[in-house]
């Protein structure tokens, strides 16, 4: 597990505030077939780790992990 520092936190949580609509790029997760590129999302919160948690249009709640998806 990496561990986010500080200020990485504090940049993502301003870069990423609640509302904020994101499209997905690159998701790193062989299983997924449902969120695609093009995939568009609203953000929720940041958590303390540093994943992004989302609402996705299409329904899913899967959470992004910056340095591992786009």
């Amino acid at each position: 597990m990496q561990v986010i520092k500080e200020w990485q936190l504090r940049q993502l949580r301003e870069q990423y505030p609640a509302g904020t609509r994101v499209e997905l790029i690159y998701m790193n997760d062989p299983y997924n077939r449902k969120l695609v590129p093009g995939c568009q999302v609203t953000v929720r919160w940041v958590d303390d780790m540093g994943t992004i948690h989302v609402s996705w249009d299409c329904g899913s709640s899967l959470g992004l992990i910056p340095g591992e998806d786009d």
